[in-house]
């Protein structure tokens, strides 16, 4: 098997990696800019398969994981803030407001052309946190190329009250639940998985041989 992540997100990879099982990542070559009147679910679908499109061109013997998503506060869609004083205007903003996350993720099998596809959604609603909270928040975990400016999978889970989801990897970006079902229909279950010596070391990307995940070590 060769199992390639078509993103270069830290988060999506260490969710990935949970699996234990063998995977590369690749940097899809897509334009994420929603199209005029597209719902956001759409929008993170589309470019969900677009990403693994992206990377399959290169690479038509692997199985290719894309996954978008989207970020919603009164209609209005969120970006990364990427400055800690959009951070900070961001996070007044979601203020004890509610946020709907669209997780969008597909599974290309490019030999037989075969894509499986999901959205999984997820309602978070935030806390009534305080300007101090929040400058104590970013100072601590830097979020600024998550958005929303929160890292729910870190410190940034004591300013959410609560949340509804089916899969809770879905508000990290990567709905694992849904992963390991379009795995397994692709005859990859990662329960029982041992791979071969060639799956060990797969494909390495001539660009960043570091994006290479090996095997994990049976004994721990």
């Amino acid at each position: 098997m060769h199992l390639i992540l078509a993103s270069t997100s830290p988060y999506r990879r260490e969710l990935l990696a949970r699996l234990k099982i063998p995977f590369e990542t690749a940097a899809p070559c897509v334009d994420e800019t929603p199209l005029p009147g597209e719902r956001p679910d759409d929008t993170a679908l589309r470019l969900a398969v677009a990403k693994a499109q992206a990377v399959a061109e290169h690479n038509p013997d692997a199985l290719i994981i894309g996954s978008d998503q989207v970020a919603l506060l009164e209609g209005e869609q969120l970006g990364k803030p990427g400055t800690h004083d959009k951070a900070v205007a961001q996070l007044k903003r979601m203020r004890g407001k509610t946020l709907e996350f669209h997780t969008a993720l597909a599974l290309l099998n490019p030999r037989i052309g075969r894509v499986q596809t999901a959205v999984v959604p997820v309602r978070l609603v935030m806390r009534h946190y305080t300007d101090a909270q929040i400058e104590a928040y970013l100072r601590k975990d830097a979020p600024y190329n998550c958005c929303g400016s929160a890292k729910s999978e870190s410190l940034g889970i004591a300013l959410i009250a609560r949340y509804e989801t089916e899969d809770p990897t879905a508000l990290v970006g990567l709905p694992l639940i849904k992963l390991t079902e379009m795995l397994a229909n692709e005859g990859v279950d990662v329960l029982t998985y041992r791979g071969t010596d060639h799956d060990a070391g797969g494909k390495p990307h001539a660009s960043d041989a570091r994006n290479v995940i090996p095997h994990p070590n049976p004994s721990g």
